[in-house]
C-alpha cells in the first residue's frame, strides 16, 4: 500500500508540473472579403461539327464518269459536282418512249374500234357482250398509255439523277468516290460527298454527365478550348439540351448543343472541345468564403484578455479589432457552394473576416518535464573545482 501511495503522488506531481508549464493559446485565421463574380460551372467534352451538313448520294447505280469537285471545294446550290455514266439510262429512256408510242397506237385503234361497235350496238347489229368487250379494250388501252407515260417520267428522272448537283451552298468536307468507281444503289443510298453549309457557324455536341445535366439550361454562357489552339478561348451559348440519354460503360450522359461562332475559321469539324458551361453567374458583387459565415467564437477559444461583441442578425461575419471579436450582420445572396454574395453589410471588400480559430502550441514554454523525485545530474562546475 505504501508503494502505491508513493506512485500516485508521483504521477500527480508530474501532471501538475507539466500543466503549469503549458499555456493554451489560440490563433485567429482570416480571409478577405472580395469583389467580383460568383459563378458555378459544369465541365464536359464535346466534338465540333457544322450546324448544317448534307451527305450527297446517288439514287441510281452506275460508273462515276466525272468528278468536278474535291476536298475543300466551295460549291453553290445546283452546281454540278459529279456525273455517272448515262449509257444504260439513256437506253432505258428510249425503250420506255418506244413502248409509250406503241401503246398510243394501240389506244387509237381501240378508240376507233369502240366507236364502231357503239354505232352498231345502237342499231342493234351487235350483241351487248361484243359492245362491252370493245369498251373494255378501249379503257385498258387508256390505262396502258398512262402507265407508259409514268415509266417515261421515271426513266427521265433516273437519267437526271446521273447528274449530281450540290443541294446547298457550302464546302466539300469529304469525297468518298473516285472517277471510274462503280456505285450501286440498293437499300442504302451510297454517299459520294459530305458538304457543310457554313463553316463560319459551327456547333459543339457535348456529353454532359447525368449528375450535372439538371443545372444546364438553354441560353447559358459557354467557353471552350481546343488542343489545336491552346491559347485561344472560344465563346458560345447553350442552344439545345437533348432529352435522349446515352449510356456507355454504365455512364449516362446527355447531349448538349452549343453554338460556336467561327468567323476566323479556326474551328474545324471533328476537333475535340473542352467546355465550361456557366450555370450560375452573378457579376460585380461583394462575396466572402462560406466558412467565414459558419464561424462563431466561443469563450473556450478566447485567449486571456479577449472578449466577444455580438450583434443581432441571423447571419454574421466576425472581425477582430484589437482583443475584441466583433460580429457584423450580413444578408447572404447567391452562393456557389464555396463563396456567398453579401448583399447588405457594413463589411466592405478588402476587409479581413475570421474563418476559424486554431490552437497553437508554438507559444508553450519549452521546459523539460522532469521528475522531482529523480536525482539531478551533477554540477560540472563543482566537479571541476574538486
Amino acid at each position: 500500500m505504501r508503494n502505491r501511495a508513493i506512485l500516485t503522488a508521483t504521477i500527480a506531481a508530474l501532471t501538475l508540473f507539466s500543466s503549469c508549464s503549458n499555456k493554451r493559446e489560440f490563433i485567429t485565421n482570416t480571409t478577405k472579403v472580395e469583389h467580383g463574380d460568383v459563378v458555378t460551372s459544369v465541365t464536359a467534352t464535346g466534338t465540333i461539327e457544322p450546324v448544317t451538313s448534307v451527305d450527297v448520294g446517288t439514287q441510281v447505280s452506275g460508273i462515276v464518269n466525272k468528278l468536278y469537285v474535291d476536298y475543300n471545294s466551295v460549291v453553290k446550290a445546283g452546281q454540278v459536282i459529279a456525273e455517272l455514266d448515262k449509257t444504260n439510262l439513256i437506253s432505258e429512256l428510249n425503250s420506255t418512249r418506244a413502248n409509250l408510242a406503241s401503246q398510243q397506237s394501240n389506244l387509237s385503234y381501240q378508240k376507233a374500234n369502240f366507236e364502231r361497235y357503239q354505232n352498231l350496238y345502237n342499231k342493234g347489229l351487235v350483241s351487248t357482250n361484243d359492245f362491252e368487250q370493245a369498251r373494255l379494250s378501249y379503257i385498258q388501252a387508256q390505262q396502258q398509255v398512262a402507265t407508259m407515260k409514268e415509266n417515261v417520267k421515271k426513266a427521265e428522272t433516273n437519267l437526271g439523277y446521273a447528274t449530281i448537283t450540290s443541294p446547298i451552298d457550302g464546302v466539300v468536307l469529304s469525297k468518298e468516290v473516285e472517277e471510274g468507281q462503280t456505285v450501286a444503289s440498293s437499300f442504302n443510298t451510297p454517299t459520294l460527298f459530305k458538304i457543310a453549309q457554313d463553316l463560319t457557324q459551327m456547333r459543339v455536341i457535348a456529353n454532359v454527365d447525368e449528375a450535372d445535366i439538371g443545372e444546364v439550361k438553354e441560353g447559358q454562357r459557354v467557353t471552350f478550348l481546343v488542343d489545336a489552339f491552346p491559347n485561344d478561348i472560344f465563346n458560345g451559348s447553350v442552344t439545345q439540351v437533348r432529352q435522349q440519354a446515352k449510356t456507355e460503360s454504365n455512364v449516362v450522359t446527355y447531349e448538349v448543343v452549343i453554338s460556336a461562332p467561327n468567323e476566323d475559321l479556326k474551328l474545324k469539324p471533328g476537333l475535340t472541345a473542352n467546355i465550361t458551361i456557366y450555370t450560375l453567374e452573378v457579376k460585380n458583387v461583394t462575396y466572402v468564403a462560406n466558412k467565414a459565415l459558419r464561424f462563431t467564437p466561443t469563450p473556450e477559444t478566447l485567449n486571456e484578455g479577449e472578449s466577444i461583441q455580438d450583434c443581432s442578425g441571423k447571419t454574421k461575419v466576425w472581425t477582430k479589432e484589437g482583443s475584441v471579436f466583433k460580429a457584423h450582420a450580413v444578408e447572404p445572396g447567391t452562393t456557389n457552394g464555396s463563396v456567398t454574395e453579401i448583399k447588405s453589410s457594413s463589411i466592405k471588400a478588402g476587409a479581413e473576416v475570421i474563418t476559424d480559430v486554431t490552437e497553437s502550441f508554438a507559444g508553450m514554454e519549452e521546459e523539460e518535464t522532469t521528475n522531482p523525485f529523480m536525482p539531478h545530474p551533477k554540477d560540472r562546475k563543482k566537479d571541476n573545482k574538486k
